[in-house]
């Protein structure tokens, strides 16, 4: 069973770097089941290449069930389990990537936090729920799926289709990131796995699907099959991941929020956000306006003071943010006409939503900050792809300017919940990116007074499409 991994990042050899595995040696690992081999199949720095190879004994394989199958039945030798991937994956990859899937990387960590571009393709896995199952595990965390099924037999199409399948999975993240999704969500495609499931595996599940598991859209599904026939060890999962989900996000969001207010508050430098974001919708004639992250209402209330926005749409993840917004900008107590212009909206950037299709513009101010790498790639998708508005004005802070905020530790982020911060090149890296593959083109825009040396405070980026 074979998995390849491939980016066309530049330098591409970094890849070898982020596996610390050499790219031009050959890495092999003795395992319970067989053997594991890390090899490079190309390295340039165009594009490279690793592969894991998984060498499965089925004898020792047997051998090592402890008392199953004590009848000695012809299926302990003959099955699909040499040649699938599956558990045996997550096995091998805890081997030869561990420390790759815990993000750690002692002389460039910048390298391990940065997302780029990856492709991983699966040669064969086994899934018998379709590949309708396939899709719901990957596309909502921001893959591009590719899914052929392969025939029972090719000789005897009478036969029909297998429960085999060719995958490839293509998005920008994190390396760590893809890797602990491939170790969570490939055994749960055919939901059997080749060792006793117990309490750890609970713990496992838990530390892999971090920062990406609890707001999975089909998140039951995934640890129902992670932990087959364990129906008390899934409910305890699921409670905990619950239990994650229930702690009040939005009272932290606040407190973290006005700590960034007040260091900002000198330059006074949301309100020149706003105004900037305004003026680059104005100048972009647009008419029907998203705000998306939009918080308490602070965009909300200088675009309705704009009247050539004839509609303009709110929305928020947090529910509690929204009523926040509503009774600051006093919507019950709003004129008629100008109430018709204003929608809030209770959604998130994470799935694609119909009603944000059809818009002139959308503004995501101090947004994509707050996302993880999984959620970025899906942030991605949602707008540039599916609402595709002519124009998307995003703003985020420049990691540069922190060095001019006296209160501000050395090498702490503005705000806590931030998941990065980037710096001027990063933002227009992934800009043009985006612009490349959405298409779109790009202009960088300075908010705020710009230093010499360290730029502006914010960077903003204006998205035109076509």
């Amino acid at each position: 069973m074979l998995l390849t991994l491939t980016t066309t990042h530049n330098p591409a050899t970094d890849l070898g770097y982020l596996l610390h595995k050499n790219p031009a040696k050959l890495h092999s690992f003795e395992l319970s089941f067989g053997k594991a081999h890390v090899f490079y199949p190309e390295a340039n720095t165009e594009r490279c290449t690793a592969a894991l190879l998984l060498d499965v004994d089925p004898v020792g394989l047997v051998r090592g069930k402890r008392g199953q199958h004590e009848g000695g039945t012809l299926d302990q030798y003959v099955n699909d389990r040499p040649y699938v991937l599956s558990s045996f994956l997550s096995v091998a990859m805890g081997s030869a990537f561990g420390t790759a899937m815990s993000g750690r990387s002692k002389g460039r960590q910048e390298l391990a936090d940065l997302p780029i571009p990856l492709t991983a393709n699966l040669t064969v896995v086994a899934c018998r729920a379709g590949e309708g199952l396939i899709r719901e595990l990957f596309e909502p965390l921001g893959y591009s799926v590719v899914a052929q099924q392969h025939p029972l037999d090719e000789k005897f199409p009478e036969w029909g289709e297998g429960p085999y399948y060719s995958v490839v999975l293509a998005g920008t993240f994190r390396l760590q990131d893809l890797l602990n999704h491939l170790y969570v969500l490939v055994p749960v495609l055919d939901a059997e796995k080749h060792y006793w499931i117990g309490q750890d595996e609970v713990e496992k599940l838990l530390r892999k699907g971090e920062g990406w598991l609890g707001s999975h859209p089909h998140k039951e599904t995934i640890v129902k099959r992670y932990l087959p026939r364990q129906r008390q060890l899934a409910r305890e999962a699921l409670a905990r991941l619950t239990e994650e989900d229930n702690l009040d996000p939005d009272a932290t969001e606040e407190a973290h929020a006005e700590q960034e207010t007040k260091m900002e508050e000198p330059i006074r430098l949301w309100q020149q956000r706003m105004g900037a974001v305004v003026a680059v919708l104005r100048s972009a004639e647009a008419k029907r306006v998203l705000d998306l992250g939009c918080g308490e209402g602070k965009l909300l209330r200088v675009l309705l003071e704009e009247k050539s926005f004839t509609e303009i749409v709110g929305m928020d993840v947090s529910y509690r943010s929204l009523e926040i917004a509503s009774q600051r900008l006093k919507l019950d107590r709003m004129p008629t006409k100008q109430k018709e212009r204003l929608k809030l909206m209770h959604g998130s950037l994470m799935y694609r939503d119909n009603r944000l299709s059809g818009y002139d513009a959308a503004a995501v101010v101090e947004v994509i900050e707050h996302l993880d790498a999984p959620r970025l790639a899906a942030f991605e998708r949602v707008l540039f792809e599916a609402a595709h508005p002519k124009t998307i004005v995003v703003t985020t802070p420049n990691a540069e300017y922190n060095v001019k905020f006296d209160t501000l530790p050395a090498g702490q982020l503005r705000h806590k919940d931030h998941r990065f911060e980037w710096t001027r090149e990063q933002f227009q890296q992934w800009s043009g990116r985006i612009s490349v593959r959405f298409g779109y083109s790009v202009r960088f825009l300075p908010v705020g007074e710009e230093d010499p040396q360290v730029g502006a405070p914010t960077q903003m980026g204006v998205f035109s499409a076509g």
